[in-house]
């Protein structure tokens, strides 16, 4: 195998898709912008959607990409050798084109090829779908591997919960995967070892999906009318695998980050396993931390959704920072390191670099005064309590409603001949941690990503919301920061330094209103963004846009570039009425309708 770097990783894959006649796509924000289904963008295909359901992309139908990502439904796992909260996935998308022959064929080529990846192919396996009552076995695909050249006995045939890609939620476009891995040489864990094995044997470094068919309310699998083809290959992953390393921080990727962490500390990688975890996780965590708070759609720290994850991620590397004996304002040191790394592949991360230090020093000194009052609680705890043991639930509240981090309870209880009940913090935990997972990886139930009927016509509001603020408040700088829209109401998050007055948001209810009761089309053309700009639409989020867009068009009203899904004519939305206008963070408002 090539010991490539991330660069040329990046590099390789646009270069050898734009040699299939792809178009490059740039990445879409970490932050949803009409898909409340999600805190953040997760995989490569949120933001491909509407166009895997049948939407036409404005750049045709093969694209490739390389995506930001944030997961977050395991946040204290990170500092393994494993764990990230952000990573970047490297995708191409057939839209109703190419299928299982020319993706399989093309990824043996990627994969061993000495012009790109050079993995030998004698240390390829691949799994493919072994069928069961919805959908039968997909001989198809093991019979084009074994003509690139994988023989059969490396070619597994595993259930559903291995080689299965399901809709996004009861209903939807589905169907098998087949996941490529390399043999790391381990031995077999027995004469049945297979790569559904955790024995590490087989790494997975890249994943094929095959949307062939539609999950239908009754639970029947229907053939699709347009097959598309989704593929993921997690950059981090690989070059872990490509460099011969031991962990994903041991690459290219993280050298740089860590050597800075080393130098702040003065401590050093891999010394032993507690400041190896601690290095991990400020690395990790400021990582991601920068990558949030630097797009163009960024979020600031808050309690409630992204901004929560981003106080968490922010906090819980402070306090690592302190086990390593770190001073305050570190953390911004490490994230200027961040931000040179990667400002050239996310040229926002430089645009925004005031905001991003900005933050992180603004929160760590926030936590400093959460510390303080944390400690007058402990306190208090102590003197009060009975016996000597504080109780599980006791420092669960401690950590949850104070932020004190529980090693810091533990420790200052053994100072004072105390013991904590770590069995009932535990179980708390795991109580407030199933609750937090359902809701940061699935906030909503329902979205924009299902083009729900009154989905749809919220989404086609908040057009004509965007377009009443500016013409109400008289700003033309006035810009959507966010959106976020369910079959009940519309959430719309926009730049302004003070609330709206009961007059003013009259007005614009007004304004939307008197849009609605012309019954004017909406109208989409397609063309390039300069010359969606030279027309006048609006377009804030170009790192997501291609050469060509579409462009919403609603009468004298309004004229935006988006992707969709919108209503045909106004007349169909109803009566709009605001229910809410009120801060979001600083210099951004937030407001909440309904179409009644």
């Amino acid at each position: 195998m090539k010991k490539i770097n991330a660069a040329q990783l990046r590099q390789m894959w646009f270069d050898f898709y734009k040699s299939k006649g792809h178009a490059l796509i740039g990445s879409a924000s970490l932050i949803p912008e009409n898909d409340p289904t999600v805190l953040f963008t997760t995989a490569g295909m949120h933001p491909l959607v509407p166009y895997l359901l049948g939407q036409k992309h404005p750049q045709g139908t093969r694209l490739a990409d390389v995506q930001k990502c944030v997961r977050t439904g395991d946040i204290e796992e990170v500092g393994d050798a494993s764990h990230l909260t952000f990573f970047e996935m490297l995708g191409n998308w057939s839209l109703g084109d190419y299928f299982k022959k020319e993706m399989i064929s093309w990824s043996y080529e990627f994969l061993t090829s000495e012009k790109y990846l050079g993995i030998d192919p004698e240390k390829l396996s691949v799994t493919v779908f072994a069928g069961d009552d919805d959908c039968p076995r997909d001989d198809e695909s093991a019979t084009y591997w074994e003509n690139a050249g994988i023989p059969r006995k490396r070619i597994f045939f595993l259930p559903k919960e291995h080689n299965w890609w399901g809709p996004a939620g009861l209903t939807g476009p589905c169907g098998p995967d087949t996941e490529m891995f390399v043999d790391t040489g381990k031995p077999a864990c027995s004469p049945e070892c297979s790569p559904a094995c955790s024995c590490g044997k087989y790494l997975e470094v890249w994943n094929d999906v095959f949307m062939q068919y539609n999950k239908t309310a009754e639970g029947t699998f229907e053939p699709l009318r347009q097959k598309n083809v989704d593929t993921g290959m997690g950059l981090e992953r690989t070059i872990k695998t490509l460099q011969g390393v031991g962990s994903v921080y041991e690459t290219d990727l993280f050298a740089p980050i860590i050597s800075k962490i080393e130098e702040l500390t003065g401590t050093k990688y891999g010394s032993d396993e507690a400041t190896t975890k601690a290095i991990r996780v400020i690395a990790d965590h400021i990582r991601t931390a920068v990558m949030i708070i630097g797009d163009d759609r960024g979020v600031l720290c808050s309690n409630v959704d992204q901004g929560y994850i981003l106080r968490r991620l922010l906090r819980r590397a402070v306090r690592f920072i302190k086990q390593l004996g770190g001073e305050k304002g570190l953390l911004s040191k490490v994230a200027e390191v961040i931000i040179n790394e990667y400002k050239e592949v996310y040229p926002e991360l430089d645009r925004n670099s005031a905001r991003v230090l900005g933050e992180i020093d603004a929160e760590e000194e926030r936590f400093e005064k959460t510390i303080t009052s944390g400690m007058k609680k402990f306190t208090a705890i102590r003197d009060h309590l009975v016996g000597d043991t504080i109780a599980g639930n006791t420092a669960f509240k401690l950590y949850d409603t104070y932020g004190f981090p529980i090693e810091m309870t533990v420790e200052l209880a053994r100072e004072a001949g105390l013991n904590v009940d770590m069995d009932g913090f535990d179980a708390a935990y795991e109580a407030h941690t199933a609750k937090s997972r359902a809701g940061a990886e699935q906030k909503f139930k329902c979205g924009l990503a299902d083009h729900g009927e009154q989905t749809v016509k919220l989404h086609t509001a908040t057009h004509l919301l965007h377009a009443a603020l500016k013409r109400t408040l008289g700003d033309s700088d006035i810009s959507q920061k966010g959106s976020n829209i369910t079959e009940e109401r519309l959430r719309f998050d926009f730049n302004f330094p003070r609330p709206l007055s009961p007059e003013e948001i009259k007005s614009v209810e007004a304004a939307v209103n008197e849009a609605i009761e012309a019954k004017v089309d909406v109208a989409c053309e397609e063309m390039t963004l300069d010359e969606a700009k030279a027309a006048g639409a609006e377009a804030h989020f170009d790192s997501k846009y291609g050469e060509r867009v579409k462009v919403y068009t609603i009468g004298k009203y309004s004229k935006e570039v988006c992707g969709g899904p919108h209503v045909a004519n106004t007349g169909e939305l109803g009566h709009f009425r605001i229910t809410k206008e009120q801060s979001s963070s600083a210099g951004i408002r937030r407001i909440k309708a309904i179409l009644e």
